[in-house]
């Protein structure tokens, strides 16, 4: 359904240093592509499967913020991902957040989740489904 996400950051040399760690620990690209625009906005872009994570100095020359509401989420093979990227990001500047990393039980069924903010302040979900019986 998605193409890419773009989010933003005030230090991008920060935000490299979690993504590199953070997207290795879930097996995607551990070093992105790095552009220029012509107004001289750096950009960040991570290629997985298919998908995109853009991180980006915001082009109206305003303060990254998070977004209130929003959270990126990523797709684990297993539990033991889901807790690779927990303790990789909050190794590397992350806040883990909410519960600890563990099996929610709700209307979608069993999922193992973590939630935890980049440095940024971005939520970002490690999730895998949890198959039954």
């Amino acid at each position: 359904m998605f193409s890419h996400v773009m989010i933003g950051s005030n230090d991008l040399d920060r935000s490299q240093r979690f993504y590199d760690a953070v997207l290795g620990a879930l097996g995607g690209q551990s070093s992105p592509m790095r552009n220029t625009t012509p107004a001289g906005h750096t950009r960040l872009f991570y290629a997985h499967d298919g998908g995109m994570l853009c991180i980006t100095q915001p082009i109206d020359n305003q303060p990254a913020t998070a977004a209130n509401g929003f959270t990126l989420g990523f797709k684990c093979s297993s539990p033991e991902q889901v807790k690779a990227f927990h303790d990789v990001a909050v190794a590397h500047g992350g806040t883990s957040i909410e519960d600890p990393p563990g099996i929610r039980e709700g209307s979608l069924g069993a999922l193992y989740l973590s939630y935890v903010r980049d440095p940024d302040g971005h939520k970002l979900c490690a999730l895998h489904r949890v198959k039954r019986g």
